[in-house]
Parts: structure tokens; sequence; C-alpha cells
């Protein structure tokens, strides 16, 4: 049976760009009513435009920009927490301003958002909250991810102990471990190395798929966790990566 989300008010974060867009666009087509938030108030407007969903601007390392719409958001049945920036290097490269804002985005944005919409989902009895982990760090060590996987760990954390505290309230919380998705992303960080065409042969050479990952893919995996169909599920980490970390 096709999942649906029909009556429920989903929020997405990173919601105007790879991912995070497929999921809204798939959340929509499921009869959700979703608001989608970023950064990118043009790529917002044209996603509005496209799929009918409501839409917000919003920095989501701004405690203050958290509060106030978490404050207005209203009954929210689905938190989908797709945000994220990757940062690149190891230890070594990691200065403290790229430590900070890979931790703001990708942990500390996720802490705050589930803490000001958790309480209305407590108060109802239904919720089902998916974070973004990623295989590295989630799962596996990557070179020359060291914040990113680091961060990608904590969420990991973040979400198992979500969904220890409150799987007896009807909150459900699980992560999605995405290996490599061609996203627009993905092809501007391949962009800066010294021969993209070649970075993109070894990105490929490594997935024992032959191919990288859609971001249809994975909203099709958020849309079943955010869905009924997943109501049984709760504190997993669903790995999409086509056998990368077998």
């Amino acid at each position: 049976m096709e999942p649906t989300l029909a009556g429920r008010h989903a929020v997405v974060t990173g919601g105007a760009h790879g991912i995070g867009r497929a999921s809204v666009e798939r959340f929509v087509e499921a009869g959700a009513q979703v608001t989608a938030l970023d950064i990118d108030a043009v790529a917002l407007a044209e996603l509005q435009q496209g799929c009918g969903c409501a839409t917000q601007v919003i920095d989501l390392t701004d405690a203050a920009a958290i509060a106030a719409f978490t404050a207005s958001a209203g009954d929210v049945d689905i938190l989908f927490l797709c945000a994220g920036i990757v940062t690149t290097g190891t230890i070594l490269d990691c200065g403290e301003d790229d430590w900070a804002r890979s931790f703001d985005l990708n942990v500390t944005a996720m802490y705050r958002m589930i803490g000001g919409l958790l309480p209305g989902m407590i108060a109802r009895r239904r919720g089902s909250i998916v974070t973004m982990s990623s295989v590295a760090g989630g799962v596996r060590g990557v070179p020359d991810r060291f914040a990113y996987a680091v961060s990608k760990a904590a969420v990991v954390g973040l979400t198992k102990a979500v969904a220890a505290d409150f799987a007896g309230d009807g909150i459900r919380c699980n992560a999605i471990c995405p290996g490599t998705i061609d996203t627009a992303a993905l092809g501007a960080r391949m962009a800066t190395t010294a021969d993209p065409a070649a970075t993109r042969l070894t990105y490929t050479a490594r997935q024992p798929m032959g191919r990288f990952g859609t971001v249809s893919e994975i909203a099709e995996l958020a849309l079943f966790l955010a869905s009924d169909a997943a109501s049984f599920t709760t504190g997993q980490c669903f790995i999409a990566d086509g056998g990368w970390s077998n």
C-alpha cells in the first residue's frame, strides 16, 4: 500500500535543495501539508510555486529564529531534519570555525528544532522525527571528512536518545544514513577538485552498485519513516548507500 501523509503537517529543513526538496515534493504528493525551511529565498519561492507547499526563510544557526518558528508553527506531526553542511579535511585541517559551523548546522539546529516542536507532539501523543545522518561517521570512517563525520555520528546518538526517551509518548525518531547521493551540492564539491571528472570516476568506483544514489530514492525512505507504515519503528539508522558500507 502506498504510504500516505494525508492530514499530517510536515516540516522539512533544508527543503529548497537536494534530498530536502525531493522529500518536500514527495510529502506533498502523499497528502501532507508541508512547510519547507531553508536559507535560500529564491529556491524556496520556486519550490512553493512548483508544489504548493508553505515556505519560510530561516537561518538554522540562529537560535532565536528557530525559537520563533517553533513557537508559531502550530501542530507538527512530522519533522524531517535534512539541512546540513559538508566540510572536508582531517582533524589537522579542521579549525575552530569549521568545527563550530559543522556542529551548529548538523547537530545543534536539530537539537533546537526538536526541543521546540517535541512538546506539542507529546501532547498529541503522535510524532515522527526523521534525522539526516550519513554513512560517513554514522556508520564508517571516510577519509578527509573529519568534522562532518563527527557531527553525523552525533546525529545518530541524538536520534537514539530521543527515541529511547519518548517512545512511550507516541514519538518515533529514526535516522537516514545515505552514501554518495547525486546532488548539486556534491557536483559543486567535485568541481573544486583538480580534476572533477576523475573525482567523479573515483567516487563512482567505490560504489558496489556502480552509481550514485538519487535524491528520489532517499525521499522515498523519508516518506516511509514519516508515515504510519513505519509505526513500529524507532531508534533505527537506515543505511542507503548502494552497498558501500558492506
